[in-house]
């Protein structure tokens, strides 16, 4: 594990002091599961900036198209 350090505004640390006695676990761990979840929402923000870029680009729409009437008559020729 790599060490880090870092300087947070003064109101920042005296809730982590808070919560990190209210919840008996140590300031690391509530900071690590804190940029755990924020990096995860960057990430999720990522995918939803490219679908959203996606659903604009004709090309991508016409593949899309081609592929569902492809899949669909996939499912016609199975049910038969």
């Amino acid at each position: 594990m790599t060490t880090f350090t870092s300087t947070l505004p003064d109101d920042i640390i005296e809730q982590l002091n808070e919560m990190s006695g209210k919840l008996a676990m140590p300031k690391n761990k509530i900071i690590e599961k804190a940029l755990k979840i924020y990096l995860d929402q960057l990430i999720r923000a990522e995918y939803i900036k490219s679908y959203s870029q996606a659903a604009h680009d004709q090309d991508i729409i016409t593949l899309a198209e081609e592929g569902m009437s492809d899949y669909l008559k996939q499912l016609e020729d199975e049910t038969v």
